[in-house]
């Protein structure tokens, strides 16, 4: 018994000796510890005073926690360890054994070891650990079945990044390390060297690098270089660098480079891509430098050189102050050199400047602004490659500012509007144009009554007021003219039983500066008419007319509820309507708005003195209106039962057939009574088909020139009506996701995304610039047909027919095939067809786009990086087009 107390006595003096040395006090417990399949050390100590505790019964999972702890004889924790300062929570597991070496302050680990700290998780075979200096030691062990190779190898994983190498020496600290046959990969780019050595928090010097964005083993290319600089989360900077594809070294290195970590904005030289035109030669394009002068401000300056001679700038400033204002002022000019039939060289120059700016000055008042200005047509086919704009002979510009203010809805409205017809040359301009209007507003109205109310309480008044001063130039001859309309328009809408009865008195009044007067000096030197000479007289004017109408209207819906077939009902909704409207003969003499003048022929024409001015007034009519309108809408419904079977089973509401007709019948009219009769009708066949379509007919007989004359078809037996025209269209869309989605749930349409609109970065996109192919989608089919026939005239008519296709399909899951255009059944020819091919390299993209025929023939073939922070990395090549044949 004594030799035991004095034996206890010694392992007592012992522990107490072990923990005076660590200034640390001891808990109520002391247990050995004995090495298991897996330990997990926690240690959340700021400063040296620490104690652990261990468990009390011994598992397959042992678990030490160091945590500091509040009492008396402690001492002040105030004052930190410079020695021992882990400053958060350690997480430690392995799977064959840990130690922790409490004299010396250090942990190792073996078998599958990991080590989480902060945003840090390293694992590897064997992790060894100092908290005295905070290094950590990893590496991996021998792979037995492949001899000189490593398993288990390091792995560290610090936010959105991860390192893996044969060896790694980290300081939890300081931040850096030292990584040996090392790999790391950062938001889509990855880089790997002999040696990577962690100099700061940010940065890491690299031996013999390797970089790409090729995830596959070995990559398809990369570019190396035997020293690299990597900035974390920014760019990898690197001089003589080799570019290798499939192994094979480019024959010409790069001087310097600076390859980007993530995309986004970042100030930068501009590569150029490399290509050939079959006019201008081998070119390079859009070499430039983009200069991002802060969160909200960016310059790209971009030029095209081309062998023959040709060349472009273009610049683009855009800016974003975000809730504020946003825009984009953009410019080129392009200097031609082109080739004529008989071998002499025409330059050519041209240019563009467009604007787009959008602010918001107040929540009520607003700034919206689209502008372009070119120089000629030929700048657009030279420098555009957009199909549809290329196509297109007009270009249209617009500003508008906006006010309004919410208490009494009043809205201002200042805006300028420009149109250049690019074939003749001719601009159209209003400025500006400054409208004003008041909303509805109820002048009997009782304050705070909104029932019961009077009928007087419904008459409502409305106010719409303009200014425009339009500027014209037509074959260089400038033209102003200017005017100002006010409108006004009274109605109620009282209810008499199931009718709506709406009265409506509509007033116009315009101010003009000047009129026209016009007469007739003869016949025209070819003898086929009359020779009219317009001229302006310079007079304030005030032209003023009305009309006044009454409509009534109701609605009523008939039901069918047949329950087969999964059809839980039918609905029609019918909405009658009949309208009456008056306005006189503003044509009389005593008006003054009106004039005649004798032909060559003596024969009076009568002419409106103000019909070249702006703001023509809609209700300033020739001859004398008294209209008995009639309309009538048809909406056919049907509603699908639900499955009792199925709880996710849905009503479904699809609309049938949507028809409406309308005519009038003018009691002021001396023959010609019946105006023509006007059916449209639109249906929808689920989300697959889409039918609409519009028929026009007559009831009246025509002479031999074709004109209607008073007698109507059915008195002379020729039917009751004759078509005089007709449209008739249908489309659909159709995709292997569509048919999925419908497959899992029948009341979700499918919603395609919609092409995204040119990016701000060049002002013009290409021909072939289409965006990427998606070989996720199988194949999709967009179809549609078009069909007008217009016989106004019985004895001649127009018609046209033609189909329109884009098809796209999946050779196999890496390549594409692609076809659009459109077939014209009249003339028998294919109209603007392409064809594009696309196959995905996995880490690049090879797109060969061809167009067969028509002015803008030719074909383009690329193939570039995928990866968006190497876009510009491609070659492109451009065989003949905007051929003018």
């Amino acid at each position: 018994m004594k030799g035991d107390n004095y034996f206890l006595m010694k392992i007592f003096f012992l522990i107490i000796v072990v923990f005076a040395i660590l200034n640390i006090s001891c808990s109520h417990s002391t247990e050995m510890l004995s090495p298991v399949n897996k330990s997990t050390v926690r240690i959340t100590s700021k400063d040296s005073l620490a104690v652990w505790d261990t468990t009390k019964s011994q598992v397959n999972k042992d678990s030490v926690k160091i945590t500091p702890k509040d009492s008396l004889a402690l001492r002040d924790t105030t004052k930190k360890n410079k020695s021992f300062d882990v400053d958060t929570v350690i997480y430690s597991s392995s799977r064959d054994s840990l130690f922790f070496h409490v004299n010396k302050k250090k942990m190792d680990l073996y078998g599958n070891s990991e080590l989480k700290y902060k945003d840090a998780d390293l694992k590897s075979a064997n992790i060894f650990i100092d908290f005295v200096t905070h290094d950590v030691n990893a590496y991996g062990v021998p792979n037995d079945s492949l001899p000189g190779k490593f398993k288990n190898t390091p792995v560290l994983a610090q936010g959105s990044e991860s390192y893996d190498g044969e060896t790694m020496i980290y300081n939890f600290n300081t931040g850096r390390g030292y990584i040996t046959s090392a790999s790391t990969k950062s938001e889509g780019t990855k880089y790997s060297g002999d040696k990577i050595k962690k100099v700061d928090k940010d940065t890491y010097f690299v031996k013999d690098g390797v970089f790409t964005t090729c995830t596959e083993i070995p990559p398809h290319y990369y570019f190396y270089a035997s020293e690299m600089k990597v900035i974390e989360k920014q760019e990898i900077d690197a001089q003589w660098i080799w570019l290798y594809f499939g192994g094979v070294p480019f024959p010409i290195p790069l001087p310097f480079g600076v390859f980007p970590l993530q995309s986004g904005r970042r100030s930068g030289i501009i590569p150029p891509a490399f290509g050939q035109d079959a006019t201008k030669g081998y070119y390079l394009s859009h070499f430039g430098y983009f200069w991002a002068i802060n969160d909200y401000y960016d310059l790209n300056l971009t030029s095209d050189y081309y062998t023959r001679g040709s060349y472009a700038l273009n610049t683009l400033f855009r800016y974003n102050e975000k809730y504020d204002f946003g825009g984009s002022i953009g410019g080129g000019y392009k200097m031609l050199y082109d080739e004529n039939p008989d071998g002499t060289i025409s330059p050519d120059k041209e240019w563009e400047l467009a604007i787009n700016h959008q602010q918001n000055f107040t929540p009520t008042m607003r700034l919206s602004a689209q502008l372009s200005f070119f120089s000629s047509k030929s700048y657009v086919q030279n420098t555009t490659m957009d199909l549809d704009q290329a196509l297109s002979n007009d270009v249209y510009s617009n500003a508008t500012l906006t006010k309004t203010w919410d208490e009494s809805g009043n809205s201002l409205s200042l805006s300028y509007s420009r149109h250049q017809d690019l074939v003749t040359g001719d601009i159209d301009e209003m400025l500006p144009d400054l409208s004003f209007s008041i909303p509805q507003q109820y002048p009997f109205r009782r304050n705070g009554i909104t029932s019961n109310l009077k009928w007087y309480e419904n008459i409502g008044v409305t106010y719409n007021g303009e200014f425009e001063n339009e500027r014209e130039k037509t074959n260089g001859d400038l033209s102003i003219i200017g005017g100002i309309q006010h409108e006004i328009t009274i109605n109620a809408s009282p209810k008499l039983g199931y009718f709506t009865i709406q009265p409506n008195i509509n007033y116009a009044e315009d101010w003009y500066n000047k009129q026209i007067n016009m007469y007739s000096a003869g016949i025209t030197s070819d003898g086929t008419g009359d020779s009219v000479i317009t001229s302006d007289v310079h007079k304030i004017s005030e032209v003023r007319a009305f009309q006044v109408g009454v409509t009534a209207s109701t609605k009523f819906y008939g039901m069918f509820q047949p329950n087969i077939l999964g059809i839980s009902a039918i609905r029609q909704i019918v909405t009658p309507s009949i309208g009456y409207n008056f306005s006189p003969d503003f044509s009389k003499a005593g008006w003054g708005y009106y004039s005649s003048y004798k032909d060559y022929q003596g024969q009076t024409e009568i002419y409106n003195k103000f019909q070249n001015e702006v703001l023509s007034n809609p209700y300033l009519n020739q001859g004398e209106q008294q209209n008995l309108s009639f309309s009538m809408g048809n909406e056919f419904d049907m509603k699908t039962a639900v499955d009792p079977s199925d709880t996710t089973s849905k009503e479904n509401k699809i609309q049938l057939l949507n028809l409406s007709a309308n005519f009038y019948y003018n009691f002021a009219a001396d023959s010609i009574k019946f105006s023509n009769i006007s059916l449209n009708y639109h249906t929808q066949a689920g989300d697959w088909l889409n039918f609409q379509g519009n028929s026009t007919f007559s009831l009246y007989d025509w002479n031999s020139a074709g004109s209607n004359i008073n007698k109507f078809l059915v008195d002379e037996g020729k039917g009751l009506l004759r078509l005089t025209s007709f449209i008739f269209g249908v489309s659909t869309s159709l995709s292997a996701d569509k048919f999925k989605s419908a497959a899992k749930d029948s009341t979700k349409s499918n919603i395609q995304s919609e092409a995204f609109s040119p990016s701000q970065t060049n002002i013009n996109k290409g021909i072939y610039d289409q965006g990427d192919p998606d070989f996720t989608m199988p194949w999709s089919l967009t179809l549609s047909y078009n069909y007008s026939f217009d016989k106004i005239n019985p004895s001649s008519s127009t018609q046209s027919s033609n189909v329109s296709a884009n098809m796209d399909f999946n050779l196999t899951h890496q390549w594409k095939f692609s076809v659009a255009g459109s077939y014209d059944f009249l003339a028998k020819q294919v109209i603007a067809p392409q064809i594009r091919i696309s196959r995905d390299l996995e880490c690049w993209l090879m797109n060969f786009t061809w167009n067969p025929i028509g002015t803008y023939s030719g074909y383009y073939f690329e193939i570039r990086v995928k990866a968006p922070q190497l876009q510009d990395l491609k070659v492109t090549k451009t065989g003949e087009f905007y051929n003018d044949k």
